[in-house]
């Protein structure tokens, strides 16, 4: 039987980079502040002491020079785990991802491959304000060619970026940063998790919840307060979004027939709408007794006043009273 230990967030994702370094020399870190800082959210630590700074490789402060830097190490053989200090600094090097990583494996038909992991702190709830609070998901999801993986629980986390920086494409690895900090049970062994497969962190038959990342737990929060007057509440994690666990998706749609979704980011153009129209587009639609809802942040700047940034997003209370609305 696996050794389980009870580990942060942020240790799993550390774990995992440390392990595939130790696994295979061609892969390094790069990023702002990664060596002696230990990261923005210290997830680093002490990774600068063991592999030196050959393989933990602090950059400039220009994160187009860098990303770039990325891709070209990925296709000369290297697999480099590329470090944005806050997810809303993609924009800043939007070319390199998506004009030259994402296409470079079809442009040259095969012959070239990009193995290189984008990592990065997501969401909000920590105050960081407009430019460093922000879920841009959706952004990386409309460009052929890019995996994105948002991983809710520190098992998931490792298991995950463990699979991320051994495949041969670039994978957007998003850690929200609200749960660096939380805990769970974590196997001691080397294990990874596959892209496209949902879990379903909680089993129920009245109404599914079908959501990622942070609003997991979330999720969890209102399905056992629900329990408690006898309303069975499903919740589907789907830990990857590209590739997206499709059959999952349907699946839980026909067995409970009634379904929210739900994502931290805006809900205006978001994820969710591609999540509705899977099950829509399928058998499951027949399967329905109410409309699918969606929960989503709304559709603003995020505010640095910690009053108005928690109502900007999805919170328990709006979760619930959309399982309330369906049943």
């Amino acid at each position: 039987m696996a050794e389980m230990r009870t580990i942060t967030y942020k240790d799993a994702v550390r774990e995992a980079m440390c392990e595939e370094m130790r696994r295979d020399n061609t892969v390094f870190l790069m990023g702002e502040d990664i060596g002696k800082y230990c990261g923005a959210f210290g997830v680093s630590k002490g990774m600068l002491d063991e592999f030196g700074p050959e393989r933990i490789i602090e950059t400039p402060i220009s994160e187009t020079a860098f990303m770039g830097a990325g891709v070209g190490a990925a296709i000369t053989g290297m697999r480099p785990i590329v470090e944005l200090m806050f997810s809303d600094f993609m924009a800043v090097c939007y070319d390199q991802i998506i004009n030259q990583a994402a296409k470079m494996h079809f442009m040259f038909a095969g012959k070239v491959n990009v193995p290189m992991v984008i990592r990065t702190p997501s969401g909000g709830g920590t105050g960081a304000a407009a430019q460093h609070s922000q879920s841009l998901e959706q952004m990386y999801l409309h460009v052929p060619g890019l995996k994105v993986v948002v991983p809710s629980t520190p098992y998931d986390a490792k298991g995950l970026l463990k699979t991320a920086i051994r495949d041969n494409n670039p994978v957007v690895f998003l850690e929200q940063k609200r749960l660096y900090n939380t805990k769970g049970q974590v196997p001691a062994e080397d294990y990874t998790i596959p892209f496209g497969v949902a879990d379903t962190k909680k089993e129920g038959k009245d109404v599914s919840i079908i959501t990622y990342g942070r609003m997991v737990q979330m999720s969890l929060q209102v399905a056992e307060k629900l329990e408690k007057e006898g309303i069975s509440v499903e919740v589907v994690d789907l830990r990857t979004l590209a590739p997206l666990d499709k059959e999952a998706v349907i699946a839980t749609a026909k067995k409970t027939r009634r379904v929210v979704v739900v994502h931290e980011a805006v809900q205006f153009g978001g994820f969710g709408g591609e999540i509705v129209s899977t099950i829509v587009d399928s058998d499951a639609f027949f399967y329905l007794d109410a409309p699918v809802k969606r929960v989503g942040g709304l559709y603003c700047p995020v505010p640095f006043n910690p009053i108005l940034e928690a109502e900007a997003f999805p919170t328990p209370a709006k979760i619930e009273a959309a399982v309330r609305e369906l049943l």
